[in-house]
């Protein structure tokens, strides 16, 4: 079972105490961009990650659980995405986004001023159409 689950924390608690202020101001630009991309609310999984949808995961092992579909969390040093790599269209899409690394399930951005924000929103529709995920069969 996943210990990242969504929370009751109101997402706007959160960024007010996003620091420093660069990345607070950031952060609500990605929310802001992310909720019109999807159009739903975000909501908190766990204490740091903002998250928008929601999908099944089954892997053949018989671990499963649910977790976002696209993620978000502003951290201090960079901005971390989940969700933007995880289809062969999104991860093909990667490379016009700009200044980004890349960890085995998440996008690094160290500044938001330096990423094509019309990719960022493709790669948010991309990620946010998938459905569950099934390793099973």
């Amino acid at each position: 079972m996943n210990a990242t689950v969504p929370t009751d924390v109101p997402v706007e608690a959160f960024l007010a105490a996003v620091e420093p202020e660069r990345r607070r101001a950031e952060a609500r630009r990605v929310v802001a961009l992310v909720s019109a991309a999807t159009g739903t609310e975000p909501v908190m999984w766990g204490p740091s990650i903002i998250g928008w949808g929601t999908l099944h995961y089954r892997y053949a092992s018989g671990r499963e659980g649910d977790w976002m579909k696209v993620g978000f969390s502003p951290r201090k040093a960079q901005l971390v995405f989940y969700g933007l790599k995880d289809t062969p269209e999104g991860a093909g899409l990667l490379p016009a986004l700009g200044e980004i690394t890349e960890g085995k399930g998440c996008v690094y951005v160290r500044r938001l001023d330096r990423v094509d924000l019309e990719v960022l929103e493709d790669l948010v529709e991309i990620a946010y159409a998938r459905g569950d995920l099934d390793a099973t069969a």
